[in-house]
């Protein structure tokens, strides 16, 4: 029986064994590129150190909501950097520009207060604070966190100051005594002669700052020690503990502008301060003194009548080799402008009108300031009777007369002067003729001689009150008789007293000029009874 041969057919198409494959590449290329498609963008972020920061766990946040994670870590090629590389979530693309800011978030502790103690717990992150400009994947972190962010609404202010002082990054920014911003940094300026100072004021006080407007430092405390008294002065405790700084925009009538934004303001170092730097027109004046300048400083006052009109600049000691004497030059810069004349309301603006006030009197002289501390100060005095003395005759800087110190200076030169010819008197020999007067004039009057004397005159004194009495009962005899009985014991006693006194002694001489007094009063009294006699009427009528 023949077997029919198999019918053998090509069938076309794909053959179902690769549908299981093909569909597994499409869903594996699908799963790729929708992975892809939703992961976010790549970013390169360099610090200085990794200190907390952890590959895989340290998580990069903005407003406290994780956007990305730090994926990688590695050296710069110098070995000077750490480059974080980090992968954050889709969407946020338009974070990454120019001015966009990172900083690593860990616990602080400080004056200014604690913060980041949330990382103690779950390990330091990354900030992220978003900003303005061209797309940008690399990045610069900050090493410590900023003071303001840039969402925050006020201006940013420029200051400049001839030094830092107590001022930091985060020092306060006061406004009568408000905190109206903080400082956000400083550097050199390009001349290396003073400091550049950012600062930012917030909103609603950067409206109060104009053209005008006046910056000064209030670190630390102000003493101040005047004749009112001690004062203790400071702005705030936090300024006390880490510097700070205060603004106040004065009124005027003029016209202030309020752009400030390219304006660089000078940073005073406290409030007299701004006072002094308004006076702009400067005259430098010479003044020669020939006594100690012990106690005066660089940048003390020049005064007249109580009131500042200047300052000293320099002084240093100069030896005249011809006289063999040696003077002392002070530098003083006077500020005419603090002097204001009476018509025109304005301050002297010529070298004549003080070369005219020289003429009629002006003269400098150290004058002590406190004699606690014993600073000296150079007070200009108007003396008209004083000469014109000028030492240096025509130079380049105008010569000031002076004249000798006042106060306790002149006191201390007076003294010094009265001791020295205090010690020209031979004290002994003093003592010796004091000594020896002393004696006489006690052995005189504890004399016999001396007793009696004084009892007859207490005799004497006691007929003159008889002549009275009598003189009451009109018995005008024997008021004449009683009269010449006291002159007689009077004459007696001083012939005494003159026997008794020793020749050229001062006790003879202070006995003389009583005995005169007496004799005086004798003829008083003998001019009485004198005219008693003529005139008995008179002690009832009267002349």
């Amino acid at each position: 029986m023949d077997v029919a041969a198999p019918k053998i057919s090509k069938r076309s198409g794909i053959s179902l064994v690769w549908i299981i494959p093909l569909v597994t590449l499409l869903v594996g290329g699908w799963l790729i590129v929708k992975t892809l498609s939703e992961q976010g963008p790549e970013v390169t972020i360099s610090f200085l150190t990794a200190d907390g920061i952890e590959a895989g766990t340290t998580r990069i946040k903005y407003k406290n909501v994780v956007i990305g994670v730090v994926e990688a870590m590695q050296f710069s090629d110098d070995f000077s950097h750490v480059l974080l590389t980090s992968r954050l979530n889709q969407g946020t693309e338009s974070f990454l520009r120019r001015n966009t800011r990172f900083w690593v978030v860990r616990p602080q502790f400080g004056l200014r207060g604690i913060s980041g103690l949330e990382t103690l717990v779950s390990g330091a992150y990354i900030e992220i604070e978003p900003g303005q400009g061209a797309p940008q994947l690399h990045f610069i972190g900050l090493e410590k966190p900023p003071v303001v962010l840039s969402e925050s609404i006020g201006k940013k202010i420029m200051l400049v100051a001839n030094r830092l002082g107590s001022v930091d990054t985060g020092s306060p920014v006061y406004y009568k005594g408000l905190l109206a911003g903080e400082v956000l940094g400083y550097d050199l300026a390009n001349d290396h002669q003073s400091v550049y100072i950012h600062t930012f004021v917030r909103d609603p006080y950067d409206q109060l700052i104009r053209g005008n407007t006046r910056f000064w430092n209030v670190s630390g405390m102000d003493i101040t020690l005047n004749a009112d008294g001690l004062r203790v002065r400071t702005e705030s405790l936090q300024s006390l503990a880490f510097g700070g700084i205060a603004f106040e925009t004065p009124a005027t009538l003029e016209q202030v502008g309020d752009d400030v934004e390219n304006l660089i303001y000078t940073l005073y170092d406290d409030y007299s301060s701004i006072q002094n730097y308004a006076y702009t027109r400067k005259i430098n004046y010479v003044a020669y003194f020939d006594s100690s300048v012990r106690g005066l400083s660089m940048g003390a006052p020049v005064e007249f009548q109580g009131i500042r009109i200047g300052t000293v600049l320099d002084f240093k000691l100069e030896y005249d080799s011809v006289n063999a004497s040696f003077k002392i030059p002070v530098l003083l810069e006077i500020e005419p402008e603090r002097i204001v004349e009476r018509d025109s309301g304005v301050g002297i603006a010529s070298d004549d009108t003080i070369n005219t006030l020289i003429e009629r009197g002006l003269r400098a002289r150290l004058q002590t300031a406190s004699l606690l501390t014993g600073q000296l100060f150079v007070e200009m005095v108007m003396q008209p009777d004083s000469p014109i003395q000028l030492v240096a005759g025509l130079g380049t800087v105008p010569e000031m007369p002076t004249i000798g110190a006042a106060g306790i200076d002149s006191i201390t030169q007076s003294l010094e002067s009265f001791v020295s010819r205090l010690e020209t008197v031979n004290i002994e020999e003093i003592g010796r003729e004091l000594l020896g007067t002393l004696e006489g004039t006690n052995t005189l009057f504890n004399s016999s001689a001396i007793h009696g004397s004084l009892e007859d005159l207490e005799a004497s004194m006691q007929s003159f009150r008889s002549i009275l009495a009598r003189l009451d009962n009109n018995n005008l005899d024997g008021t004449i008789l009683a009269a010449r009985d006291v002159l007689e014991k009077l004459r007696e006693t001083l012939d005494l007293m003159n026997n008794v006194l020793q020749p050229n002694s001062p006790a003879q001489y202070n006995i003389i000029q009583m005995t005169s007094e007496l004799e005086e009063a004798a003829r008083s009294i003998r001019t009485l009874v004198e005219t008693l006699e003529r005139n008995p009427q008179s002690l009832l009528l009267g002349k």
